[in-house]
């Protein structure tokens, strides 16, 4: 899952989660964002798998690596660096910083070994002595008069910032599924010919300077510039509107009306 980044990534460690569908969601980001390792420790709501994945579709693979412990330490054992998510102020001197220096860091830290994010709790957050044993702790800025965030929001907003400091962005968007040259002028010419007698057939030129207007029109078309699939579909929608004209003996199939006098442009 997280092969298409380079280096490892974080361990997500959750501390006496309460709901299950903060749990499944906070699963679901994880794997969102390249993280395929979750560790759960003294959880407070049944892990049914079952559950999880009705939220969380799709995470078989994560839940099969997942681990809970008792206590903390042995979730942390292995974790060279661990990043606490708080979003409350304490009095001892600690090193707060934000969500994007804190993901910077955290994976520069992944050269020295495996480091990991923790949160927790739904109601309380992590307590002082958990938060203890983190390296440096991550409070997310948010409307001071409303600053506690649900629990796999703050989970989500920080495996994204994670993601993006290991190259997220970088990856490339997938390919269109269908892939078309660029329409030739042949095609173009027919898709402007289909309308403009469609046009005709319809009267939209009947009081109006047909050269002006399809002037404008062929700027439209050139400024999407359609590829050749592209210009084929509009030119059978602008055919098609005649041909049902004629279906319903709207128009009887003669040739168009002779167009007014052109006018030269000003």
């Amino acid at each position: 899952m997280s092969e298409a980044l380079p280096g490892e990534a974080p361990v997500l460690v959750l501390v006496a989660v309460q709901n299950l569908v903060n749990l499944a969601s906070c699963i679901r980001v994880a794997k969102n964002f390249g993280i395929d390792t979750v560790r759960l420790v003294a959880p407070e709501c049944e892990v049914d798998f079952y559950r999880i994945e009705g939220v969380a579709h799709n995470t078989a693979d994560v839940l099969d690596r997942m681990t809970v412990h008792d206590t903390l330490d042995p979730a942390l054992a292995d974790l060279t660096c661990v990043h606490g998510l708080t979003g409350r102020e304490r009095s001892a001197k600690r090193t707060v910083i934000r969500p994007r220096a804190g993901a910077a860091e955290l994976v520069a830290r992944t050269g020295s070994g495996r480091v990991g994010i923790l949160a927790g709790r739904e109601d309380k957050g992590l307590s002082n002595e958990e938060l203890d044993r983190c390296d440096k702790l991550v409070t997310i800025s948010a409307n001071p008069q409303y600053n506690s965030l649900n629990l796999a929001q703050a989970v989500a907003v920080y495996c994204y910032e994670v993601w993006l400091a290991r190259g997220g962005d970088d990856l490339p968007f997938k390919p269109p599924r269908h892939t078309a040259d660029a329409a030739t002028h042949e095609q173009l010419e027919g898709l402007f010919s289909s309308w403009e007698a469609s046009l005709h057939d319809i009267d939209f030129l009947k009081t109006r300077q047909p050269d002006l207007i399809m002037r404008a029109f062929r700027e439209i078309v050139y400024r999407a510039s359609p590829d050749g699939r592209e210009a084929s579909l509009l030119r059978a929608i602008g055919l098609e509107i005649g041909n049902f004209l004629r279906r319903k003996g709207v128009v009887t199939g003669l040739p168009p009306r002779e167009r007014p006098p052109a006018t030269e442009d000003r």
